[in-house]
């Protein structure tokens, strides 16, 4: 994807533990690129596991550094100056399941061994 990975990764992080329907619902409404395609990215996992959205549930969702395309652009004086356009590898791993656990009391459940 031509997409930066660090603006990706904070879209990503929501997501991850949500149900698949509310996810695509909530990335919808999300003014961002990474959120647009994301979207895309989480209908395809789901329609490739022949899962149905509903009872879908976002179980891993990574993103990695992509190749890195670099491009000139012309400055003053004869001189050139290097653009980087950055791409991105998405990953998206969906589970049969309709439970959404709350993140904050999951992190803390398992801090206190619970």
């Amino acid at each position: 994807m031509r997409l930066s990975p660090t603006k990706a990764r904070l879209i990503a992080r929501q997501i991850q533990g949500m149900n698949a329907e509310l996810a695509i619902a909530s990335l919808e409404f999300t003014p961002n690129k990474a959120a647009r395609v994301l979207s895309k990215v989480v209908a395809s996992a789901v329609a490739n596991g022949s899962l149905d959205a509903k009872s879908a549930l976002i179980v891993s969702c990574r993103v990695d550094a992509g190749p890195v395309l670099r491009r000139s652009i012309p400055r003053a004086k004869g001189r050139a100056t290097a653009i980087r356009k950055p791409t991105s590898h998405v990953f998206v791993e969906v589970a049969e399941g309709k439970e959404m656990k709350s993140s904050k009391s999951h992190k803390k459940n398992q801090a206190e061994g619970k």
